[in-house]
């Protein structure tokens, strides 16, 4: 019998990490945990990706709290223009970036958004993913991920951009997704091979951010916890 792949290895590692019963990070850390075991060379290559993101200071320029969050027109999963504008006319929102469909970590992330969202609802509030997908890999993701809030499309991270969210995902690191299996650019629609900082955005009625989390390492995200305080 043939050895299991990375890919097919991960994929088992993804299911049994999002059922985990556990806070979301510690959920993500054991997926860390089991790419550093089936692949050391792929979990350093993640390493010095992250270094040169810090020491670029990527993120560090994206709105933060105080700050009024900039407008968006982006089309959701069935094709229907979705607007900041249009959200926070019922209430606050919370803006999530994911790199798509097929990371791992992002569909950990949408599961734990997918069980929390009654709890967002009933504070008022409403939730969009954005990914630099096309629209049918985003569908993916949000069937994947059993949610029912809207993944929208930037595509060519036009929106991320403007965010200071955008960066190019480097030589090395391309190769190593490549020789997983992750394959971005039919994804994106784009040879660019650029994605978003996994960055959550908590944004009061008014415009003004309340709360937003920003982090180079995609392998931590935003508490579900800590989305819910800021609302309260």
């Amino acid at each position: 019998m043939a050895e299991p792949t990375l890919e097919e290895i991960l994929e088992k590692c993804t299911e049994r990490c999002r059922s985990m019963d556990a806070p979301l990070n510690e959920r993500l850390a054991a997926f860390a945990a089991e790419v550093r075991r089936a692949s050391p060379p792929f979990a350093d290559a993640v390493e010095r990706m992250i270094e040169r993101l810090r020491q670029a200071g990527v993120g560090v320029e994206a709105p933060g709290p105080g700050d009024r969050m900039p407008d968006f027109l982006l089309p959701d999963e069935s094709g229907r223009l979705c607007s900041l504008a249009e959200l926070l006319a019922n209430g606050p929102a919370v803006v999530v970036f994911h790199r798509g469909h097929w990371c791992p970590y992002c569909l950990i992330s949408a599961t734990a958004l997918a069980e929390i969202h009654p709890a967002l609802k009933a504070r008022g509030a409403e939730l969009v993913a954005i990914t630099p997908e096309v629209e049918r890999f985003n569908a993916e993701l949000k069937s994947q991920a059993r949610a029912v809030f809207p993944v929208l499309s930037d595509i060519d991270n036009g929106y991320a951009l403007m965010l200071n969210l955008a960066y190019y995902v480097g030589d090395e690191k391309r190769r190593f997704m490549t020789e997983a299996g992750w394959n971005i650019s039919p994804y994106n629609a784009s040879e660019s091979w650029m994605l978003p900082i996994p960055a959550t955005f908590v944004v009061g009625r008014d415009g003004l951010i309340k709360a937003r989390f920003i982090d180079p390492d995609y392998r931590r995200r935003m508490d579900v916890e800590d989305i819910l305080a800021a609302l309260d």
